[in-house]
């Protein structure tokens, strides 16, 4: 007996194919094809509230480009054909490059188009930043590793221009290249490109998260420039225009921008050792790479390289925060459009009492991050009051550990409503589970936000008061809240909370804002489901596991 299974040039496996019985096969239509912003009221509330309704129109043109099936096929094959490595050319000379598949750079055309890595820097309004994160998160539910660059451009900017009155390249070369929305991957030297693109190098492989045990070195050299000599173990992504790194010096660890071509078209001493064969983020190049000599320029001063690249670092953190988002949105909208169409036992999927517990919970985890990440987005906007700077500097650390802890749990739960057609890459969900841990781990992982929560909570009063005040917004709306908050608030004015209990803090910070917000500006139904569900004690942490008397049709029809 033949067990191989049939392929499609079987003409048995064509005819049933064709067979008219297998045509309402209780599939649902094909999730591409949709506006991705026009079909998320809870993200246009949010940016209306926020400050960014006068980006409207630009953001419904940027929802009906992603929600293409053409540009889903796009990601898809990104990811499919990923990066390569090319260390040498055919006369044995070494170029260092990295090729991509077509599908990589019209996507990046696309972002940059939109402006994703700019427009809150040529466009300082009110909003500005909100603006750019509805953008950003549109994009995270489509594919995930060209926003990697994106992230670490827009994130450069404050850096560099804080620094350009002493290095002049950034403001002649450098700034307007950067700011500019035409897509440019030629390797050239920075004054012959349309745009350029920033990456950075922290890790080492003997340090991980603790920069200071960095052991790449930095010379000063007679013209004022430096020689870098050592590794990264994570260098993100080396096909980036210049990169920011940290070396040490004589007065400890400093900040340089490091470009990839020198003014006169010779390759900087840097050389690519391989790419990181990651778990997700498979479109996007990863690297390990070795200094020998590399040309440096000083941002800042000597030994003062984590202040400096700290602002970096503050923005990417964001950025992970409203990525993950995204990821949560994306797939809980997979699952609620499945489910809708979906039919088993006689009824459809969404029908199902537990189903439709499961589905409203995943309902609530997509409303609670995408205020809880334009929330945050509107901390950092260009007038901000100090009040929201302080704010940041706090819920910053305590949002990306939260929301990006919950995106792989909703991205699991989501994969499991469609079944084995979720199992399956078509779906994309495989895609969205490999990468959701990754901005997990980016930029500190969850122990290092939660520590950072404790260490901002302790040297800045008004930075737990304006987290006091902003769930002070709420009172009296749910009882529930208002004992979070009072605990909360308690327990951030300790000087005595022990390390251990830093994620228990961390975590309260995160659900209490989501708390507040939805109760003061979503539905009834669902401000009064989060209190319940993630407020209370018995709590068990598990989606699909709302209490008796939440209204779960109202909360689903939401979506």
């Amino acid at each position: 007996m033949n067990r191989l299974p049939k392929v499609e040039s079987d003409p048995t496996f064509q005819k049933v194919e064709s067979d008219p019985t297998f045509r309402d096969a209780n599939q649902p239509p094909p999730f591409e094809g949709r506006n991705l912003y026009l079909a998320d009221r809870a993200l246009q509330d949010a940016a209306s509230r926020e400050g960014a309704s006068w980006a409207h129109e630009r953001l419904v043109g940027w929802g009906e480009l992603l929600g293409r099936a053409e540009t889903f096929a796009l990601a898809a094959r990104a990811n499919r054909y990923p990066p390569e490595l090319r260390t040498h050319d055919r006369f044995g000379e070494r170029i260092d490059e990295v090729g991509f598949d077509p599908a990589w750079h019209d996507l990046m055309r696309l972002a940059m188009r939109e402006g994703e890595h700019c427009t809150p820097w040529l466009e300082p309004r009110d909003g500005a930043q909100v603006a750019r994160a509805v953008a950003y998160l549109l994009h995270a539910e489509v594919e995930n590793g060209t926003q990697c660059p994106l992230t670490m451009t827009y994130a450069a900017v404050p850096v560099l221009r804080r620094h350009a009155a002493t290095l002049p390249p950034l403001d002649d070369l450098w700034l307007p290249r950067i700011l500019e929305r035409e897509y440019d991957p030629r390797s050239l030297p920075v004054a012959d490109k349309a745009s350029a693109l920033i990456g950075m190098g922290m890790n080492e492989r003997q340090g991980g998260s603790d920069v200071r045990a960095n052991l790449t070195h930095a010379e000063r050299s007679a013209d004022g420039s430096y020689r870098l000599t050592g590794h990264k173990w994570f260098f993100s992504a080396p096909m980036c225009d210049a990169h920011l790194v940290l070396a040490q010096t004589g007065a400890g660890l400093s900040c340089f921008l490091l470009p990839r071509l020198l003014p006169d078209g010779t390759r900087n001493a840097v050389r690519i050792v391989r790419l990181k064969d990651k778990l997700g983020n498979r479109s996007n190049a990863s690297s390990e790479v070795e200094f020998d000599g590399a040309h440096a320029w000083l941002l800042g001063e000597e030994g003062r390289g984590v202040p400096v690249i700290i602002e970096m670092v503050q923005h990417t953190r964001l950025d992970c925060a409203i990525g993950s988002a995204g990821l949560v949105r994306g797939a809980v909208a997979q699952a609620l459009h499945h489910a809708t169409h979906r039919r088993a036992f006689g009824r459809r999927l969404v029908e199902q009492p537990l189903m439709e517990n499961v589905l409203a919970d995943l309902t609530l985890e997509a409303e609670a991050s995408t205020a809880l990440a334009l929330r945050l987005a509107r901390a950092f906007e260009a007038a901000a009051a100090e009040s929201e700077r302080s704010l940041a500097r706090l819920a910053t650390p305590a949002i990306k550990y939260w929301v990006c802890k919950r995106a792989a749990t909703v991205v699991a739960e989501a994969m499991e409503v469609l079944g084995g057609n979720g199992y399956v890459e078509e779906s994309a969900l495989p895609r969205f589970y490999r990468e959701a841990p990754l901005n997990s781990i980016w930029e500190g992982s969850g122990n290092v936000m939660c520590l950072d929560v404790l260490r901002a909570a302790r040297r800045e009063s008004a930075a737990i008061d304006a987290i006091v005040a902003e769930m002070a917004l709420a009172r009296g709306a749910d009882a529930r809240l208002d004992r979070h908050a009072a605990m909360l608030a308690t327990a951030l004015r300790q000087p005595d909370t022990r390390e251990r209990d830093a994620r228990r803090i961390a975590g309260a910070i995160a659900v209490g804002l989501a708390a507040a917000l939805l109760v003061r500006h979503a539905p009834a139904a669902i401000g009064d489901a989060y209190c319940a569900s993630r407020l209370d004690d018995g709590y068990a942490g598990a989606l699909g596991t709302l209490p008796a008397g939440v209204d779960l049709p109202a909360i689903v029809r939401e979506k």
